[in-house]
């Protein structure tokens, strides 16, 4: 039985498995319609989502499966002291895979130890969001051509960002990939990630705090919203929210093939005006998000769909 904890778990091959797979999905998504029927994905959210959640629950249900589980942690018995390990030993007597999201870093590590079913960390605070990068990979993959032998600029909240974490984890064992990473000085990249991931790696990188200085260089935007969630006061939340907001005017400064990633949700720190760029992508990003859940689901529960089935 395996779990996902963070996108290390998959070996590049494995990983790239993965990505054919959904991309497969989303070609011939009648294919996979009944591939878990009878199965059951249980849903744990202790801490508030849309698209992740939702995207879960519609990768079941496209795969023929169901749904249960709770949206928030005032609504499971986590709210009268249930401890993790104890929930999830419960959810394992009724479900055959489980999705997790806690605001607590480690918290999917220890419903994994404790569990009898694949448990998917769906974000563990400001730690590791390894299916968000599933769909950061397939959508750079898929539009790019590639993975490798790109410039990819990481943009706002870079400290308390675990879709940024996660995305670097998995991108350094690819080749030739520049990170240039764009942040106030209150908001830069942990110490850990730079030392012991990028420095250790050899990999290149720099670290700036005006994004027009970076846009022309970039083959991948990667966006992020300031988390008010992850701020001790409000103070330092309302001084930094809006550091960067990419509009036009900073779209022509970029390459004509350049993409524009957000793990979304968006409050303003991109323009609507830029959505109707054709190299805004964010919205095709988190219908990839289903098709990665509809593949790992599969990969996790070991069920292989035949050609003859469709």
């Amino acid at each position: 039985m395996r779990h996902l904890m963070s996108p290390l778990d998959f070996s590049v091959q494995e990983l790239d498995q993965l990505l054919d797979l959904a991309s497969d999905i989303e070609k011939h998504p009648g294919k996979y319609a009944h591939a878990c029927d009878g199965k059951k994905l249980a849903t744990c959210f202790y801490e508030p989502s849309t698209r992740t959640r939702l995207s879960f629950e519609a990768a079941m249900l496209n795969l023929g499966g169901s749904v249960l589980g709770f949206a928030s942690a005032d609504s499971s018995s986590a709210a009268k002291g249930e401890s993790i390990s104890d929930t999830i030993r419960v959810i394992s007597c009724y479900a055959d895979i489980c999705a997790i999201r806690h605001p607590k870093e480690g918290a999917a590590l220890v419903a994994s130890q404790k569990s009898k079913i694949p448990v998917i960390n769906a974000g563990d605070g400001g730690h590791q969001h390894p299916t968000q990068t599933l769909t950061d990979l397939m959508t750079i993959r898929s539009l790019k051509g590639r993975l490798g032998n790109i410039t990819i600029g990481l943009c706002g909240d870079l400290k308390f960002g675990r879709t940024v974490h996660s995305l670097i984890n998995a991108l350094i064992r690819y080749e030739n990939v520049k990170f240039i990473l764009i942040s106030p000085e209150e908001l830069r990249i942990p110490d850990y990630i730079r030392e012991d991931v990028l420095q250790a790696n050899h990999i290149e990188f720099e670290e700036v705090e005006r994004l027009e200085d970076a846009m022309g260089e970039l083959d991948v935007l990667y966006m992020t919203r300031v988390q008010r969630e992850r701020f001790f006061n409000e103070e330092d939340y309302v001084r930094l929210k809006d550091y960067y907001i990419l509009t036009k005017e900073k779209m022509a400064l970029a390459k004509p093939d350049m993409i524009v990633l957000h793990p979304l949700p968006r409050v303003n720190e991109i323009s609507t005006e830029v959505d109707d760029d054709p190299r805004a992508a964010y919205f095709t990003q988190a219908q990839n998000g289903v098709y990665v859940r509809m593949a790992l689901i599969l990969t996790l529960l070991e069920i292989e769909v035949q050609e003859e089935t469709c």
